[in-house]
């Protein structure tokens, strides 16, 4: 199986969010790219994961 394809790629703070297409759907990712902190989450809607994003605040 091949690694998705990420496009319109935006950062929140240390949170990236990106959209990609798993099994003929839209998916979006929110993760977060700060040392030690294990953050990340696939939502249905781009903008659950933006809200995700703007709301994470990191445990590291």
């Amino acid at each position: 199986m091949s690694s998705p394809r990420f496009r319109n790629v935006r950062r929140f703070g240390p949170v990236q969010v990106a959209s990609f297409l798993a099994r003929g759907r839209n998916r979006h990712l929110a993760a977060c790219t700060a040392p030690r902190c294990d953050f990340s989450a696939e939502y249905d809607s781009r903008s659950a994961a933006e809200l995700a994003a703007r709301t994470h605040r990191c445990k590291a």
